[in-house]
């Protein structure tokens, strides 16, 4: 079984209104959260970074008030996120949750 992978744009960050284009993104942050149920109990776990945009097109320009989600997670993906590696990431952690590779003993003169 695996993970339930949700990706989240958390914030972009712009051009001032003034420039030219204005409002343009430049850099943002977004986080891939992922969920599985085992045995039901549920486990979590997320990967957050960043990633900067190259200057914007003006011939191929969205307003940022048109801007989506899934507009703004392509360019991600165009951009240097590898959303495979980010997904394996998170799987990897939950998948340590369920079968943890070490574990924490008492020293055994403590027993």
């Amino acid at each position: 079984m695996s993970a339930t992978f949700l990706w989240i744009v958390e914030w972009m960050q712009t051009t001032p209104t003034s420039a030219d284009p204005s409002e343009a993104v430049l850099q943002v942050g977004w986080r891939v959260n992922g969920e599985q149920e085992d045995n039901g109990k549920t486990y979590t776990a997320s990967v957050y970074s960043t990633c900067s945009l190259p200057p914007a097109d003006p011939d191929n320009f969205t307003a940022f008030q048109d801007l989506t989600q899934d507009q703004v997670l392509g360019w991600l993906w165009a951009n240097g996120v590898d959303k495979d590696s980010a997904e394996q990431a998170v799987q990897s952690n939950i998948d340590n949750q369920l079968n943890p590779p070490t574990q924490i003993l008492p020293p055994p003169w403590n027993a």
